[in-house]
């Protein structure tokens, strides 16, 4: 079934340990999520924690250089779309998968024009035009994956990008008229990324400022 082929797992690529007998509904977990410390994931009734004791993506063992890449393009696109016409809230900002229910953090998102909410708590974006994740070796398989096909089903959605973090790599998958991707990849550190679907373009110098890679 389309449900079963579009099953996510936690970033970490394995799912709980332990399913809780009664799944929660999007409005409970809402009203857990907002009052916790950490932030989870949720799809088909079940969190999954991102970050914190416990958790797929733990704070103590956040990669240093995966932070600054982020942080990088955090800045980067917030300086160059000041004016414009995209915008790019936090990485708090959670999206709203509605044809599959997935609600997630995506790294970095930028929505064009009028944003749309879940609901009046306005913490919940349902219109993304772009989604970039900065890849980990605990993430990768995920983000290429499930949670790939999962952003694809966004209406508004035009363009995905990620982000290598240990090699100057950055992919854009833009949508097609067929609702195929087309990828573009920019490998050296002399290169120049553009976005399809804002006016920034980006040198990889920049994106990768600060950031060491490591030797065979």
């Amino acid at each position: 079934s389309k449900a079963a082929a579009d099953t996510v797992a936690p970033r970490g690529g394995a799912r709980m340990s332990a399913v809780p007998k009664k799944k929660l509904t999007v409005d409970e977990y809402l009203a857990i999520e907002r009052a916790a410390e950490f932030k989870s994931e949720f799809y088909d009734g079940v969190m999954y924690p991102l970050q914190g004791p416990g958790g797929p993506q733990g704070m103590a063992g956040a990669k240093f250089d995966h932070n600054l890449v982020k942080e990088n393009l955090s800045v980067e696109l917030a300086n160059r779309l000041r004016g414009g016409p995209g915008r790019t809230p936090s990485s708090h900002m959670r999206v709203r998968i509605d044809a599959t229910g997935l609600h997630t953090y995506p790294d970095l998102v930028v929505f064009c024009g009028a944003p749309e909410f879940a609901d009046e708590k306005r913490d919940t974006l349902m219109n993304p035009v772009v989604i970039v994740e900065v890849l980990s070796p605990s993430t990768e398989k995920y983000d290429r994956g499930a949670k790939f096909r999962q952003y694809q089903r966004i209406p508004t959605l035009q363009e995905i990008v990620l982000v290598a973090q240990d090699e100057p790599l950055v992919e854009r998958f833009v949508r097609q008229a067929d609702e195929s991707w087309a990828l573009t990849a920019v490998t050296s550190l002399e290169g120049v990324f553009a976005f399809h679907s804002i006016p920034v373009t980006l040198p990889l110098t920049a994106i990768y400022d600060g950031v060491t890679f490591p030797t065979e």
